[in-house]
C-alpha cells in the first residue's frame, strides 16, 4: 500500500524539521503557485545547488520562472538589508557606491537624488515590490505579457547594486550572508543564464563564490 506524502507543516512541528521533505517534480505541481513553490522548495533543499534552483523545469512558461525568481530575489534581500542594518548608517555611507567609480542616485522621489546607502536599498525594493505586485504590469502568475519584461530588467539592474555595494564596503556581513545563502551567486547566475544585464556592470568576481561552498 503506498502512503502519501502530507506535504505541509503539521501543528507543533519543531523549527529544524519545518519544510522536511524533498522537493516534488514540477510536472505533478498545480495551481497559480506552482512555479514559486517549485522554486522555494529548491532553494530549502539546498542553496549551495545553484544551476539546479537557476535551470528552468520542463514545461514552464520561461517568463513566468524568470518573474517568480525575481520575487524570490527580493524576499530573500529584505533578510541582507536586516543584517546591514546598524553597520550600513546614514553616518558611515552617505552616500549609495558599489566601488569610487559606480555612484547610484535614488530615483524613487519626485527629483532623482543623493540618498544614504541603507535609504536607498529601502526605497527601491519598496519601489521594486511594487512593480512586481501591480495587476496592470503582471495581472497573472501564470502567464507574463513580453512587453513587461523590461520591467524585470530594471528591477534586476537595481537590485545587484545592493550586492555591489554590500560587497565593496560591508565586505564581512556579505561574506556570512553569502556563506548561508548563497543568493548574490544564484542571482548571478540567473543574470547571465537569462541575459537580464551586461556582464560589463557584473563587477563582483565571480572567482569568489567558490569559497562559499
Amino acid at each position: 500500500m503506498m502512503i502519501s506524502l502530507i506535504r505541509r507543516n503539521r501543528p507543533g512541528t519543531r523549527s529544524g524539521d519545518l519544510y522536511n521533505w524533498a522537493p516534488e517534480e514540477f510536472s505533478k505541481k498545480k495551481g497559480l503557485f506552482a512555479v514559486q513553490e517549485y522554486i522555494q522548495e529548491l532553494i530549502r533543499d539546498d542553496p549551495a545547488n545553484i544551476k539546479k534552483i537557476i535551470e528552468a523545469p520542463k514545461g514552464v512558461d520561461i517568463n513566468v520562472w524568470k518573474y517568480e525568481h525575481l520575487r524570490q530575489f527580493i524576499l530573500e534581500t529584505n533578510l541582507l538589508i536586516v543584517q546591514l542594518k546598524g553597520v550600513c548608517t546614514k553616518e558611515t555611507c552617505q552616500l549609495m557606491k558599489a566601488t569610487e567609480d559606480w555612484l547610484y542616485k535614488c530615483s524613487v522621489h519626485k527629483e532623482t537624488q543623493d540618498c544614504p546607502a541603507i535609504d536607498y536599498m529601502i526605497h527601491n525594493l519598496d519601489k521594486m515590490s511594487a512593480n512586481l505586485n501591480n495587476s496592470k504590469l503582471f495581472s497573472s502568475r501564470v502567464s507574463i505579457d513580453k512587453t513587461n519584461l523590461k520591467t524585470l530588467e530594471e528591477i534586476v539592474r537595481r537590485l545587484y547594486r545592493y550586492f555591489s555595494h554590500s560587497y565593496f564596503h560591508h565586505r564581512e556581513v556579505f561574506d556570512e550572508f553569502e556563506k548561508e545563502m548563497h543568493l548574490c551567486e544564484r542571482f548571478t547566475e540567473y543574470i547571465k543564464t537569462f541575459d537580464m544585464m551586461s556582464n560589463k556592470y557584473l563587477i563582483i568576481p565571480s572567482t569568489i563564490f567558490a569559497s562559499y561552498h
